[in-house]
C-alpha cells in the first residue's frame, strides 16, 4: 500500500543520506548523581548521530529497584517528558541509543532496543552495547542449545547469557568471563544495583571515554556528549581495560590479552562529531588535516571548494587553506527537514536530496567547483548531488572524497552494503569518475589519511596503527559469522 502523502514516515530510510555509512551506536551511562536518568538522556541527546533508531535507559534506586524505559525515535521526542524520567529514579542509570547493525533490518523491533537487562542470583544487571560481536551466530547456537531463551535478535543479548551461565561470583567477574568469549568489537557500558562498568575490547576498535561530574562520574562514548552535562573529560577508557565505578572511586584492570590497538579510523572520518577528542585529537582539526592533505595529493584549478554538508565541512576548509582556493557554501542545508521523509513515488524519489541539500545558485553559476565529502558509498546521493550543481550552472564539477576508497564492509559495528553494492569494490576510480560523471574524482590516499591522524610514516603495513579494513579489506578479527555464511577474505598476498 503506498503511503498516503509525502510525509508519511513509515516506510523508507533518510531521503540524501542513504549514501552514508551508518553510525553504529552510543553509549552512556552515570553514578552518583541525583537524576541520573536526567543526566543520561542529555548524554544520549549529545550521541543521537551514532543512532536515530531508538533509545532506551536503565536506572537503579534502593527503593524502586530496577526501571526501564525503551523508545522509537528521537532521545528529544521521548526523554524529555517529565512523565517519563520520573519512572527512571535514582543516582545510577546508562542509556543507548540505537542504529540496526545486527539484528532486525528496516522496522526495529522494540525487544531489539538496549539496554538490555538480566536477573542474576546475586542481584539484576543491564549492558549497553556499542560495536558487533562477529561470532554472534556460532554463540547463540551453543547457548539455544543449553537451554538459553532470547528475546530478541541483536548480537548484544548473547553478553546477558554468557553472564547467565558463568560460573564466577560477582556480575563484573561474570562479565569478564562473558566477554572473554566474545570476539568483534565491543565498548560496552553496565550497571549493578551499584557499581558502573565500562569495558572496551582488546583492539579498542569503538570509542569510550570517562568523565567526572560533581560527585559522581559519567562513562560515553564521546566526549562531546560528557560537555553537555558539565563534565570533565578525564581519559579515554584503555582497548582492553574494565573500569568498575562506585561514588567512592575506580578500579581498573585489564582482564584480556594485550594487543596492539585497532581503533577505528572512520571515526576520525565521519562517525564522531567534530567537537569531541580522539586519542588525544580534536576531531574538527584532524577532518581539516584531512582536507589539507587531500589538497596536496590531489590539486585541481577551481573557482571554489565547497563542502557537502554537514560532514564534508572540515575537511573542505582545509583544502581551501591548503590550496588557496575560496571556500564558500555551495550546497545549503534544511536544518529542519529531519531524518524520515519517505519517497513514495518515482517523482517524489528524485527530489529527496532536494528537500534536504538545496544550490546556493547565485554562487555557483559560471564557476569550476570542487565539492569535497568524507566517504562514496554506493554514489547515488554523489550523482544526484552533481546534477544539481550543474543544474544551478557550475562550469565544472569536481569531487574530493576525504577517505580513501569503501571498497571492503564493516563487521564490527557498522550497517554497511554487501560488497558488490559497494562502488569501490566494482569500479576503479577512473571508472567511478565516469559513472558519477564529473570532471575529476579523487580519494585522499590511505597513507594521507594516516598522515592527517597523526601518524607522520603513514600506514604501518606490517602492523596498521588503525581498523581500515572498510578500505584495506585487511580485518583484524576475523569475521567467522560472515564467513560462515560466504564472505570471501582478502587473499593475504593480495
Amino acid at each position: 500500500m503506498p503511503p498516503a502523502h509525502p510525509f508519511d514516515t513509515s516506510y523508507l530510510r533518510d531521503a540524501g543520506d542513504e549514501d552514508k555509512l551508518k553510525e553504529e551506536c552510543g553509549v552512556f551511562g552515570v553514578v552518583g548523581v541525583a537524576d541520573a536518568s536526567n543526566f543520561v538522556a542529555l548524554g544520549l541527546h549529545a550521541l543521537q548521530h551514532r543512532g536515530q533508531e531508538a533509545g532506551g535507559i536503565v536506572s537503579h534506586d534502593p527503593d524502586a529497584g530496577f526501571q526501564s524505559a525503551r523508545r522509537f525515535g528521537y532521545v528529544r521526542d521521548n526523554f524529555t517528558s517529565q512523565k517519563v524520567m520520573e519512572t527512571l529514579p535514582g543516582e545510577l542509570a546508562i542509556g543507548h541509543v540505537r542504529y540496526s547493525t545486527s539484528g532486525s533490518k528496516g522496522p526495529t523491533a522494540i525487544r531489539d532496543v538496549q539496554p538490555f537487562f538480566g536477573e542474576f542470583a546475586m542481584g539484576g544487571a543491564a549492558i549497553a552495547h556499542n560495536g558487533n560481536i562477529t561470532n554472534a551466530n556460532s554463540l547463540r547456537r551453543e547457548l539455544i542449545e543449553r537451554g538459553s531463551i532470547f528475546q530478541s535478535s541483536s548480537d548484544s543479548e548473547c553478553i546477558i547469557h554468557l553472564m547467565a551461565r558463568s560460573l564466577q561470583r560477582t556480575i563484573p567477574e561474570r562479565m569478564e568471563d562473558a566477554l572473554r568469549r566474545v570476539e568483534g568489537a565491543f565498548s560496552v557500558v553496565a550497571m549493578t544495583r551499584t557499581k558502573l562498568i565500562g569495558v572496551r575490547d582488546p583492539l579498542g576498535v569503538r570509542p569510550l571515554v570517562l568523565g567526572k561530574v560533581g560527585d559522581g562520574w559519567a562513562l560515553s562514548s564521546e566526549t562531546c556528549a560528557l560537555d553537555i552535562i558539565g563534565a570533565e573529560f578525564v581519559r579515554e577508557i584503555e582497548p582492553g581495560e574494565m573500569v568498575v565505578i562506585t561514588p567512592k572511586g575506580i578500579e581498573s584492570h585489564f582482564p584480556f590479552r594485550r594487543q596492539d590497538p585497532r581503533f577505528c579510523i572512520f571515526e576520525h572520518v565521519y562517525f564522531s562529531r567534530p567537537d569531541s577528542i580522539l586519542g588525544g585529537r580534536s576531531v574538527y582539526e584532524t577532518r581539516e588535516a584531512i582536507g589539507r592533505e587531500l589538497a596536496k595529493e590531489s590539486p585541481v584549478e577551481a573557482d571554489l571548494v565547497c563542502p557537502v554538508p554537514d560532514s564534508g565541512t572540515p575537511a573542505a576548509i582545509g583544502f581551501s587553506l591548503e590550496s588557496g582556493i575560496p571556500y564558500a557554501m555551495g550546497i545549503i542545508r534544511n536544518q529542519y527537514m529531519g531524518r524520515t521523509f519517505i519517497e513514495p513515488t518515482e517523482q517524489i524519489r528524485n527530489m529527496g536530496v532536494r528537500l534536504k541539500l538545496n544550490v546556493n545558485r547565485a554562487l555557483i553559476k559560471g564557476k569550476r567547483v570542487i565539492l569535497v565529502d568524507d566517504s562514496v558509498v554506493r554514489g547515488t546521493t554523489s550523482r544526484k548531488i552533481k546534477e544539481m550543481i550543474l543544474d544551478a550552472g557550475a562550469k565544472e564539477v569536481h569531487f574530493r572524497i576525504a577517505s580513501p576508497p569503501t571498497a571492503w564492509p564493516c563487521f564490527y559495528g557498522v550497517d554497511t552494503p554487501q560488497r558488490d553494492k559497494l562502488l569501490a569494490a566494482t569500479m576503479s576510480e577512473e571508472e567511478m569518475r565516469d559513472h558519477l560523471n564529473v570532471d575529476s574524482l579523487k580519494f585522499i590516499s590511505l597513507d594521507g589519511l594516516y598522515r592527517a591522524v597523526g601518524e607522520a610514516e603513514g600506514r604501518n603495513k606490517k602492523c596498521p596503527q588503525y581498523c581500515d579494513a572498510c578500505f584495506s579489506g585487511e580485518y583484524p578479527v576475523t569475521p567467522a559469522d560472515q564467513m560462515d555464511q560466504g564472505f570471501e577474505m582478502k587473499p593475504a598476498a593480495e
